[in-house]
């Protein structure tokens, strides 16, 4: 019996930055089974592939190939074959000297439906990363886009003649290894030697550096700033504008690179300000959520309290908040006016202002939120508010809070002590590799964690790193205790919240560039 035919995308993945991954794209590679994926995607792009499906680097850098073409278009094929839906991600845009038109050719030869997802082009968003525009009208009205790559026997088939008449912007891909020859055939073609030149290097990437000069000292001045690939040239007036329009390196976290450990589903806030301040960020989830089970749950004292007794219903995670409204109440078929119609008078407490806004969101104002945001200080606030024949509900992780018990306990304040979540750590990533190299070569500015799970997960899936080397900004003193333990570079966050988080490193990064 003959199985059913797949379908291959070719995507283009943008230059680097994933801000400039298409809503296409995204969506494509989200449904992938299967992924081959160039060398020279982005990291920040690289850690947002679905986990579920299978991965394969096919790329080449620097003329080095991992996988060989004729074979990447082979596997593109037999995984098809198979019925997967298979994504094909490359740099840039596939069908400018991406060598898309080969990869679709065997598939065509098969059968093999496809589609296309263009991609934006290095060509022009790397320039525009460097401040410098393509086309002005005060200097150009067309740009042109050439290969660097010489031919396999290394004949140049490059008309330097033709571009120098036409007196445009030239943009040079792949030519880093060609420069000199490039802007030697230029200057004989009767280019001006100080026609103003430029090289890109790792384009709208945190390390992104740029080389200004002109035709007849680029190749020297490139040497000396050891710029290397991947790098775009740019020959034209049009290069003059880089400084005057420079804005990339000028945002307040630019040249930053910084690893997010919260869970994907809550790594958006704190990933979306990162990276709205010029960051680079790489999601890696060192923790799961998921409910507790109702059989394991208590809560039917909850629907019987006496009318009139004063019920806390205390929270100390937005993660609990959701849990308890979107998961645990609706699998018992009940809603929060299964408590209020027995005429208990129901208050909400919660750890901190994240935790307070999403009760928010299912309507609820919060009656206790404490100056401190942690266990301790919320359950001191609740010794003070309550009254003393109130009783506290806690609704949290399985992991719950020891300090919070010991206050209520103290004060002899009756509880409830209910897990309706649960906190998995992470134990590995496919990206584990990538980062310990990164880390170890000080790559990494720094590696942000919320909770002490986060710090956990992150151990577990580092495991055999030196830890002395991580540079750590966390969330508050109980998250710094457990990053303690492993020696750790720690700072925290003058506040609990995701804002002071991102307040406290371009505090830090300010500091680093003084």
């Amino acid at each position: 019996m003959e199985m059913s035919k797949g379908k291959v995308w070719l995507v283009g993945a943008g230059p680097g930055e994933i801000g400039l991954l298409t809503q296409k794209a995204i969506t494509v590679i989200e449904q992938a089974d299967f992924i081959a994926y160039d060398a020279l995607i982005g990291e920040e792009i690289l850690c947002m592939l679905p986990e579920d499906a299978e991965k394969v680097s096919v790329g080449k850098r620097s003329g080095r190939y991992s996988v060989s073409q004729e074979k990447t278009n082979q596997i593109l094929l037999e995984e098809a074959l198979k019925g997967k839906k298979v994504v094909r991600l490359k740099g840039g845009d596939p069908f400018v000297f991406g060598r898309g038109g080969e990869e679709l050719e065997l598939l065509v030869q098969y059968g093999i439906p496809f589609e296309v997802v263009p991609g934006v082009t290095s060509a022009v968003a790397v320039p525009a990363y460097a401040g410098i525009p393509v086309t002005h009208r005060d200097f150009t009205s067309s740009f042109h886009v050439i290969t660097g790559h010489p031919r396999k026997d290394g004949k140049d088939r490059i008309d330097y003649d033709a571009l120098v008449r036409m007196d445009a912007t030239l943009v040079f891909l792949m030519g880093v290894g060609s420069m000199g020859m490039i802007m030697e055939n230029l200057m004989k073609a009767g280019m001006d030697p100080k026609m103003p030149a430029a090289v890109l290097e790792r384009g709208t990437q945190y390390r992104q550096r740029k080389v200004i000069s002109t035709v007849d000292c680029l190749e020297r001045d490139s040497k000396d700033a050891k710029i290397q690939a991947p790098a775009v040239i740019v020959v034209g007036r049009v290069c003059t504008l880089s400084e005057l329009f420079a804005w990339y390196e000028k945002r307040e976290l630019a040249q930053m690179q910084i690893i997010v450990t919260r869970s994907r589903k809550k790594a958006s806030k704190l990933t979306a300000q990162l990276r709205e301040s010029g960051a680079e960020v790489l999601e890696l989830p060192m923790i799961d959520t998921t409910a507790i089970a109702l059989e394991q749950i208590r809560l039917d004292e909850l629907f019987d309290e006496p009318a009139g007794r004063e019920l806390w219903l205390t929270f100390t995670s937005p993660v609990g908040v959701e849990t308890f409204f979107s998961v645990t109440l609706p699998s018992l078929g009940k809603d929060i006016r299964s408590v209020l119609r027995k005429g208990a008078d129901v208050r909400f407490a919660a750890v901190g202002e994240a935790t307070a806004k999403e009760l928010e969101k299912y309507g609820w104002m919060t009656d206790v939120v404490p100056e401190v945001y942690n266990g301790r200080e919320l359950g001191k606030a609740l010794v003070r508010t309550a009254r003393k024949d109130a009783k506290v509900y806690l609704l949290h992780a399985r992991q719950g809070s020891e300090e919070l018990k010991e206050e209520l306990k103290r004060a002899d304040l009756a509880y409830e002590d209910i897990a309706i979540y649960e906190t998995i750590c992470r134990q590995d990533s496919p990206w584990a590799d990538m980062v310990k190299d990164k880390i170890n070569q000080g790559l990494i500015d720094w590696v942000t964690f919320t909770s002490a799970s986060t710090v956990r997960g992150f151990v577990q899936t580092m495991d055999g790193m030196d830890f002395c080397k991580v540079p750590a900004l966390c969330i508050g003193e109980q998250t710094a205790a457990e990053a303690r333990k492993y020696h750790m570079k720690i700072e925290i966050s003058d506040r609990a919240t995701i804002a002071s988080m991102v307040e406290k490193l371009k505090e830090l990064h300010a500091k680093q560039e003084v």
